[in-house]
């Protein structure tokens, strides 16, 4: 307890310090798990490196087949692995014939751009960025491309996302109910969506 008075401004600092942590915490906790779950895409810079095997150490891009290649075992099937994930399939791989008990540490140097299309009534319709490591809702995705346009019909809003076959899906949403917290679904967007927001008509 702080009871000189030279130390109280000092206490309201670390006790204003240790809020904003939290609130930071917690205005984050929502966001798509960062760091060892992130799911490694094609173009992204990875650096492996195993103690004790300096020789081993390389960085590497992962390929638009969303491999890797490393001395000794060759091509690594990286394709909708986690960090950690790959980290312990490389692991088992020098492990099996190799090395004994490898220590092995994967680290994303570099991401690869992921984007978004928003177009019609926004402000600033085009190419909206994810932010690294982590996902990217259909509201904040409006918001980063400048917000709704005045006349935008927010109750009709048309996302369009590609499947692995090639194919699309179609989905209108009801923007009004993310805003006002009754859906039921965040929409989380994925690379390559397509949003169009249409105008009213009056």
């Amino acid at each position: 307890m702080c009871k000189a008075p030279f130390l109280l401004s000092l206490c309201a600092l670390l006790l204003g310090t240790v809020l904003l942590r939290a609130e930071e915490s917690a205005t984050t906790g929502n966001a798509v798990p960062a760091g060892g779950d992130y799911v490694l895409m094609a173009s992204d810079l990875l650096q492996v490196r195993i103690f004790q095997e300096d020789d081993l150490a390389r960085e590497v891009s992962v390929s638009q087949n969303q491999t890797i290649t490393l001395p000794l075992i060759g091509t690594v099937d990286v394709k909708g692995r986690t960090v950690r994930e790959t980290e312990a399939l490389i692991r088992e791989l020098y492990d099996r014939d190799y090395l004994v008990n490898p220590q092995v540490n994967l680290t994303v140097i570099r991401y690869a751009e992921r984007s978004v299309n928003i177009l019609g009534a926004v402000n600033s319709p085009g190419p909206v960025i994810f932010p690294q490591e982590k996902g990217l809702s259909l509201l904040e995705a409006v918001s980063r491309a400048g917000g709704f346009s005045r006349l935008a019909n927010r109750s009709k809003i048309k996302l369009t996302r590609a499947r692995d076959d090639g194919s699309k899906e179609n989905y209108i949403i009801d923007a009004n109910k993310l805003i006002d917290g009754s859906a039921t679904n965040s929409w989380s967007l994925q690379i390559n969506d397509v949003v169009f927001v249409p105008e009213s008509i009056f």
